[in-house]
């Protein structure tokens, strides 16, 4: 038990900041992050502890988190998986001006997201965000790699349009 304990201790070093940020651009909260990231490691462990190999642990992970936040929102009769609030981020490093363009950046990202179907949310927080490959990401969709391709290239497309559509409403 104790040797499981420890490998299971290294999947959790290695995913635990992928698996928060995922489930916080999805809810938006902190709070509620946190609660949901350590259920989801819960979760993890006891599936973890009596079948030690699993083949892709990080893609489990992330199965977990994604149906908890699924879970989270159908309890609370919500629709929307990315909450357009937005939480400031505050980076010491920049100067006021680069900290004004990028949380305006920021800003806009979320709020396209909140609007994506939660496969588009998905392909983009785990390509982009979590640096995943395709092949992972595809595997953690339960779709082959030229279905994610496209589920890729269709939510850029609608992130380029919704984009366009709030400049062009704006302007």
């Amino acid at each position: 038990m104790a040797n499981k304990r420890k490998e299971f201790s290294k999947i959790y070093d290695r995913c635990i900041n992928k698996i928060y940020r995922f489930i916080f651009l999805k809810v938006n909260s902190e709070e509620i992050a946190q609660d949901l990231c350590s259920e989801t490691f819960l979760k993890g462990w006891e599936s973890y502890k009596n079948n030690p190999n699993i083949e892709n642990p990080s893609a489990f992970l992330y199965r977990i988190a994604r149906n908890l936040t699924t879970d989270y929102y159908r309890e609370k009769g919500r629709t929307n998986f990315v909450s357009p609030e937005i939480v400031p981020i505050v980076d010491p490093k920049p100067g006021i001006e680069e900290k004004v363009v990028f949380n305006s950046d920021l800003d806009q990202v979320k709020l396209v997201l909140a609007d994506l179907k939660e496969d588009y949310q998905n392909v983009i927080i785990w390509h982009y965000l979590d640096d995943l490959p395709i092949p992972k990401v595809a595997k953690m969709l339960d779709k082959s790699e030229g279905a994610t391709r496209v589920t890729l290239h269709r939510a850029l497309k609608s992130i380029k349009n919704e984009i366009n559509r709030r400049e062009v409403k704006e302007g």
